[in-house]
């Protein structure tokens, strides 16, 4: 029989995350698996996008975007981290910071190159390259802090490698790259001439002092760097899927044409709620979000070590790995599942993030809750001790 699915399906298949999430709808429990952000978004972003539906604009937009968040989105990128990016060739915006990767990967990458990869990593990156024909390679990072090796770096690379993807602040742990990491890979990179994929969409989730660096800042990479983000994160708007990549026009071009194939356009009225967004929230805003995020971390992190299940205190972002090994079951799914039966909290099972088999010991705890339903989610965790 012909008529069969492709390949690459069983790469598609539903994550983990949403069917912790799916699992937590069917037993009414507190879902602090999928990172879905239920916290307020800012009145001047819905507002925005309320006037701009009234005013009219519906239609298909520009594939790169509205020239107003395509200009919002340099003014705001040159106040924050000094990047100039020209709002005219150098921005596209895409159906959120996923769209923007798979539109990099469609632009950059053909079947059969390598990308590298951190582990633990967030799944739908290794998705999307597997998706676009592309092969992850994994280099591991080691708890507590994370870190990796110059070593691991160049054992992963072999003559088909083609690019590096750097998610920080990242997904799952909440690593926040240093200037020496990023200078080690910004090394590693022009070496070999690869490019550099970037994920920043937790850029203003610091903690303990942490300093977000763009790894296009870097010398060397200003030009082989395709930096992506969104502002479903720092919006709350995660259903909203505005995001964009920024980068050299010789790649931005191409990547706008392919955004133009897939999603046509990211929604016209609700980039123009986003780009007032960006244009009238300043550092106060995004400085109260850390302090806000921070008070949430802190608050999920004593529940899980009260009930026996350590965690490894981000840095950024906003979710948790924590030890479950003490929760009976055979592997991270078995004692997820567990811990939805006994307190009715649903997270990640670790091994969604690791290949091969690892992450038996860990899950994914989401802290971007309203107060009161985290401090229920921290209530019930508690019981287990």
């Amino acid at each position: 029989m012909n008529l069969r699915l492709s390949e690459r399906h069983a790469w598609v298949l539903q994550s983990e995350i949403r069917n912790m999430s799916i699992e937590c709808d069917r037993v009414g429990g507190i879902n602090l698996s999928q990172g879905v952000c239920d916290t307020e978004v800012p009145p001047v972003v819905r507002q925005g996008a309320r006037e701009a539906m009234d005013q009219g604009i519906n239609t298909y937009t520009r594939y790169d975007g509205l020239v107003e968040l395509r200009q919002a989105i340099a003014d705001k990128q040159r106040r924050f981290t000094g990047m100039a990016v020209d709002p005219e060739g150098e921005i596209v915006v895409s159906a959120g910071a996923t769209g923007a990767l798979y539109c990099t990967c469609l632009a950059l990458l053909n079947p059969g190159d390598e990308v590298i990869i951190f582990e633990p990593f967030y799944g739908y990156h290794i998705s999307t390259l597997v998706a676009t024909g592309a092969t992850p390679v994994y280099v591991p990072l080691c708890p507590p802090d994370w870190s990796f090796q110059r070593e691991s770096l160049e054992r992963a690379w072999t003559s088909r490698t083609r690019a590096i993807i750097v998610n920080t602040p990242a997904n799952p742990s909440g690593k926040v790259f240093t200037a020496e990491e990023l200078q080690t890979i910004a090394a590693f990179a022009v070496h070999h001439d690869l490019f550099v994929f970037t994920d920043e969409i937790y850029e203003h989730f610091l903690y303990d002092g942490c300093r977000h660096l763009p790894p296009a800042l870097l010398p060397g990479l200003g030009e082989r760097t395709i930096t992506i983000s969104g502002l479903s994160k720092t919006f709350s708007i995660t259903g909203w899927r505005v995001g964009y990549a920024l980068g050299d026009a010789r790649w931005l071009q191409t990547i706008g044409h392919f955004n133009d194939l897939v999603y046509v356009c990211a929604p016209a009225p609700l980039q123009i709620g986003v780009a007032r967004g960006l244009n009238a929230l300043g550092e106060d805003y995004y400085e109260g979000l850390a302090r806000q995020y921070l008070y949430k971390r802190d608050m999920i992190c004593r529940a899980l070590t009260d009930a026996g299940l350590p965690p490894l205190v981000p840095q950024g972002a906003y979710y948790v790995l924590a030890d479950i090994s003490r929760l009976p079951g055979g592997n991270s799914k078995e004692r997820a599942m567990h811990l939805l039966r006994e307190t009715g909290v649903a997270a990640v099972p670790g091994s969604a993030f690791y290949h091969e088999g690892g992450g038996e010991d860990l899950a994914r705890f989401c802290f971007a809750k309203d107060d009161p339903v985290l401090a229920e989610a921290a209530a019930r965790l508690r019981t287990l001790k």
